[in-house]
């Protein structure tokens, strides 16, 4: 499978300042590894020679904080406010806008921080390189953006001296976000419990309550010791050579450094001889009682991650535990009565130094924590007393085989993915090229399991006789907000009455200094860009074919999957009453999860797991390119598996389709209440679309059901029709309307999608053809249409969390209408030029801006992690306002251009990239149309961005929408009866 380490390579780099360590060919992944260190400072590169045009780049430092003040997250922020080369205000962001790239960010993991970014343009990736070398190892760190980025304190009003302190900053409202989710709240206390002398005790991004113990000074140091090339890790993939990119990094970076004697590291953890028991509380601000809303999880500290026999072996244990319901641990978890479901944490963390395997539950009572305890015990020593069938731990085998083969790229981009799966290994001074390279350690894996003593040995050693074991409960606390807020305003106020007259004019000072800072134009002509000349004249495109197989449209997609086939059946979803729609949601959850003909679901579930990589089922729905009110609607099952199990593919989602069986109530109970506990936990990390979807919900029927199905209308109904299943009666009845509407689907028109390698597809439409051919042809049903609509919406939604987010919505036009490329230029010119300042610098808020969504036709302003309410709904107007009555520069209009044509040519993984072109010509949005929508997105002018911004976004058009807390909502009374605002309750 791969080729040993070469004495001689031909490509890799000579370059004189770089040292090669060795090469190694992964055939599975198509990319050659290249491990370099520089010879003066000890820098290590990692390059992943490959032959695709998305170059990657990356580079890590190790960050090991011993504390919570939240400084390699501040840091990260801050290093990228300007630096010795670029001394402007923001780089990083108005990079973003002169630039084609596919991916830019930057990472505080709990033990390294990361500054990556992607482009297919070879001079954009140069551009971004220069400002990111500048940026991590020349970082001016100005301390005003310490203080817009970390933490100050200012006077509630700006100039009133008597006025309340208030705490500010950006990192401090993200963690302030953050840490109103319950599941991180919880790992944060697990690793606190589990960690007691390492950097995992701390909180890497921050608490809240620490933040504000940061000074500059410390945050001065930490870069000067950490922020060093022998502190540092390169990583980068694709076409461009190992020896041009060591000529960038040593002219723009590593020559003028020499070697730091610095040995930055996690220490091993000291192990605890004996397990720990611990409890904490968590705030709980719902309405109603917390009686069985305790979280109770365990967790153990395993082998080295750098170690890939621990490594491997950690995996194998915890799919053999939870990989799917059939396993014996999820299993026990998902059905007991003791608690409602599975805790959010469940699984192996192998990011850090040492393996964290964690198993709980939440919803359960306070009395029933010990017998949780035991169940999870007893379930383990089960397994390390009889072990488990043959065929599950074959199927954990298949599954890792799976994952290592599959070509992604459809969220991060492919090389980002493999650098991100490496960089651990590679901070803990592992082997990086190993962990990429798991077809050996598998070949191992599979001898090692065919020793029925080898699973039981495992369990074993790594749990029943692993003292290094904490059992945390997390129990609700309805005081603990307002405690936390008293605690807060009891500090400032502290702060406040130990400050002299000076010092009090001090922190108006700095607020007027901050302010105008922000508010100044920096020259941007001094960073590189590229600009429309550089934009690629026209988009790529994939084809397919179609054939009738079974009776059945097929539409067949050659790409290189590396022996992967992916199949999807699309059923054009029936008329259905407002009753059946509703379902929908849960149907589709429950289509894979339940039992098939013979088979119940656990059963079914180890069929799954031994047939595919994954099988799932969802619905889509697009408005017309031409009208949002005409709906097309499809139900979809999909799934991908190895090329040498595509037959038994085939035949598991027929078979799913055909003889799927809603007869096992305690299940359909059972996924409900975990489907629940999911939704009530998306509203920290999801708010900003949450509330731009309840926005925009009256603006066209897609809007109204992504609302009513997965929005915030949609976590109210699961909570609803969870609470109605508490008796035979109710479950029964939601049985029977589920199967009702799975006859219907079953009897609405359907076609197949496959994609695969050339030499594979064949065989897949024979399989196809063959299953399909006795399946009675579907009659043409009426499909579904849903009502249409077109009102105003104001809603303000009371939910869990310590911060705000905001939205606004107009309605617009669909992506035919001559005016839809203006408008979709339109939001990133607003979020360039006014909101990014407005809502994030400013405001403080973690993000803000605005976008136009054509399928639902709505133009939509949003923040996230947003510390204010009315002042930010004010800064939307402000933006229509500003747009309107200032003289913009031709640059900025480029730069949202570039923007857009970024995102439309943004590639894909082979398989994503077909499934795309399928999916786009299925709804009217063929390469044509696609195309000439770019072409005219190219083509705006200044003009066309004032004409649709006073056509569009009038005061008396907007819908609005405001996720927020209950003490924050109180203040807004008079505002909420004025706009005529609806109140409700996630």
């Amino acid at each position: 499978m791969t080729s040993a380490s070469q004495a001689v390579n031909d490509s890799r780099s000579n370059h004189p300042a770089f040292e090669w360590v060795r090469s190694q060919t992964i055939d599975s992944l198509n990319i050659t590894v290249e491990e370099y260190r520089h010879r003066k400072t000890g820098a290590a590169h990692y390059h992943m020679a490959a032959n695709n045009d998305e170059n990657v780049f990356l580079v890590a430092l190790r960050t090991v904080p011993m504390d919570s003040r939240g400084v390699a997250h501040i840091l990260e922020h801050t290093a990228l406010c300007g630096s010795e080369r670029y001394p402007v205000r923001d780089p990083f962001f108005m990079m973003i806008r002169r630039s084609l790239n596919t991916f830019m960010n930057a990472f505080t993991s709990s033990d390294w921080t990361a500054y990556p970014f992607a482009s297919q343009n070879r001079k954009d990736f140069n551009n971004l390189l220069e400002v990111y070398l500048d940026a991590v190892f020349f970082s001016r760190l100005d301390e005003m953006d310490f203080a817009q980025e970390g933490h100050r304190v200012e006077f509630a009003e700006t100039d009133n001296a008597d006025s309340d302190l208030v705490y500010k900053g950006v990192v401090f409202n993200e963690m302030k976000g953050a840490m109103s989710s319950v599941p991180s709240t919880l790992w944060q206390t697990l690793c606190k419990h589990l960690y007691p002398t390492t950097t995992y005790h701390y909180n890497s991004g921050g608490d809240p309550v620490d933040i504000p113990d940061l000074s500059y000074q410390q945050l001065l140091d930490f870069y000067r010791t950490h922020y060093h090339p022998s502190n540092a890790i390169f990583m980068t993939y694709g076409n461009i050579s190992a020896e041009e990119h060591h000529a960038s990094f040593e002219e723009r970076a590593l020559s003028r450094f020499e070697k730091l004697d610095i040995n930055i590291h996690v220490p091993e953890e000291k192990r605890y001889s004996a397990p720990v028991a611990a409890k904490e509380h968590y705030a709980f601000d719902e309405e109603g009682s917390s009686d069985n809303k305790n979280h109770v999880v365990m967790g153990w500290l395993w082998g080295q991650s750098a170690n890939l026999q621990d490594l491997l072996q950690g995996q194998l244990l915890s799919s053999v535990l939870l990989d799917n319901s059939n396993s014996p641990l999820q299993r026990a978890l998902e059905t007991t009565e003791l608690a409602n479901s599975p805790s959010p944490l469940c699984g192996l963390e192998d990011s850090m130094r040492e393996l964290t395997f964690v198993c709980g539950v939440e919803g359960a009572q306070a009395a029933d924590v010990d017998n949780i305890e035991a169940m999870i015990l007893s379930t383990i020593q089960d397994v390390a007393d009889n072990g488990v069938p043959q065929q599950q731990v074959d199927a954990v085998l298949h599954q890792l085989e799976l994952h290592q083969r599959e070509v992604g790229g459809d969220g991060y981009p492919f090389g980002l993915q493999l650098i991100l799966a490496a960089i651990g290994n590679a901070t803990h001074r592992g082997d990086p090229i190993a962990v990429l390279n798991l077809d050996p350690v598998l070949e191992q894996l599979r001898e090692d399991i065919k020793d029925p003593e080898f699973i039981k040995g495992l369990a074993k050693k790594l749990l029943i006789d692993n003292p290094h074991r904490v059992t945390l409960t997390m129990a609700p606390d309805s005081e603990l907000s307002a405690q936390r807020d008293q605690a807060e305003a009891a500090k400032l106020a502290e702060i406040k009455a130990a400050l002299t007259e000076q010092e009090k004019q001090q922190i108006i000072d700095q607020a007027h200094a901050l302010n105008e800072r922000q508010r100044q134009k920096d020259d941007e002509s001094i960073l590189p860009k590229v600009g429309l000349e550089d934009v690629p004249p026209t988009i790529r495109q994939v084809t397919g074919d179609t054939a009738t197989l079974g009776g059945m449209p097929t539409h067949s997609f050659s790409q290189g999957t590396n022996g992967l086939v992916y199949q999807q059946v699309l059923i054009e979803l029936p008329a259905l009453s407002d009753e059946l729609t509703a379902l929908l949601p849960y149907y589709t959850s429950a289509l894979t999860e339940i039992g098939i003909g013979d088979k119940d679901y656990l059963a079914t579930q180890a069929w799954q797991a031994n047939i595919c990589g994954s099988i799932n089922a969802f619905t889509t729905m697009r408005g017309a390119i031409d009208n949002e009110q005409a709906v097309s609607s499809y139900l979809i099952l999909s799934s991908k598996a190895l090329s040498r199990n595509q037959q038994q593919q085939a035949q598991l989602m027929q078979q799913t389709l055909q003889d799927a069986r809603f007869d096992e109530l305690p299940r359909l109970r059972e996924l409900v209440g975990q489907q629940r506990a999911r939704r009530e936990q998306s509203v920290t990390n999801n708010g900003h679309s949450l509330a731009m979807t309840a926005a925009s919900s009256g603006m066209s029927p897609v809007a109204q059901l992504s609302h009513q199905l997965s929005g915030l209308a949609g976590i109210q109904a699961v909570k609803q029709l969870d609470d109605s299943l508490q008796n035979e009666a109710g479950l029964q009845a939601y049985a029977d309307k589920l199967q009702e509407l799975h006859q219907l689907i079953l009897a609405a028109p359907k076609q197949c999608l496959l994609v695969a390698e050339a030499d594979k597809l064949a065989q897949c439409q024979q399989s196809i053809s063959t299953l399909w051919a006795d399946t009675p042809v579907a009659t043409k049903t009426s499909p579904f249409k849903p009502d249409t609509i077109r009102q105003i919406n104001k809603q303000l939604w009371i939910a869990n969390t310590q911060v705000n987010f905001c939205a606004k919505a107009y309605p617009t036009v669909t992506s035919e209408h001559p005016d839809a490329a203006a408008l979709t230029v339109l939001g990133g010119f607003l979020r360039n030029g006014y909101l990014h300042r407005a809502i994030r610098e400013q405001g403080g808020a973690y993000g803000g801006g605005a976008s136009q969504d054509s399928n639902t036709a709505s133009f939509r302003f949003y923040s996230y992690r947003d510390p204010r309410l009315e002042e930010t709904l004010q800064d939307f107007d402000g933006a229509v306002n500003w747009l309107l009555e200032t003289e913009h520069d031709p640059e900025q209009l480029e730069q949202a251009i570039l923007g857009v044509i970024s995102s439309l040519d943004k590639p894909g993984s082979p398989a994503g990239e077909a499934k795309q072109s399928f999916h786009n010509n299925l709804f009217g949005r063929s390469h044509a149309q696609r195309s000439g929508f770019r072409q005219r997105v190219l083509e705006v002018s200044l003009d066309d961005l004032k004409r649709v911004t006073s056509r569009y976004l009038t005061p008396e058009s907007a819908s609005l929408a405001v996720v927020t807390n209950q003490s924050n909502a109180e203040p807004l009374g008079d505002f909420v009866k004025i706009n005529a605002i609806e109140t409700q309750t996630v």
